[in-house]
C-alpha cells in the first residue's frame, strides 16, 4: 500500500499539468515537437511553443531559442511579452 502511494504521488508530480513559464511563437512552425535547449524543456505544436522555467535571463533563453528554431514572432515570460526591441534582439541571434 505504501507503495502504491509513493508511485501515485510520483505520477502527481511528474503531470504536464505546469504552468509554462515561457511561451514562445516561432515564425515557422519547428521540426522537433520536443526539445531540451540547455536547461529549458521545450513542447511546440501549432500553438507555438512553451517552456518550463530556467536559471537563465529571459534575453538568454530568447536568443537560444530563436537559434535553434529560427525567428520569433512572440517571446514571452510567465505571461509578459518582450518588448518589441527585446525581441528584435533576440531575433537577432536566429538562425534563419
Amino acid at each position: 500500500m505504501l507503495f502504491r502511494a509513493a508511485i501515485l504521488t510520483f505520477a502527481l508530480a511528474a503531470t504536464p499539468a505546469f504552468a509554462a513559464h515561457y511561451t514562445a511563437e516561432p515564425a515557422a512552425k519547428p521540426v522537433e515537437a520536443r526539445f531540451a535547449l540547455r536547461d529549458v524543456l521545450w513542447t511546440c505544436g501549432d500553438a507555438g511553443c512553451t517552456g518550463g522555467k530556467s536559471n537563465s535571463r529571459p534575453a538568454i533563453v530568447c536568443a537560444v531559442l530563436a537559434r535553434e528554431v529560427g525567428s520569433l514572432t512572440s517571446f514571452s515570460v510567465e505571461g509578459e511579452a518582450l518588448t518589441p526591441e527585446q525581441l528584435e534582439k533576440c531575433n537577432a541571434r536566429a538562425g534563419d
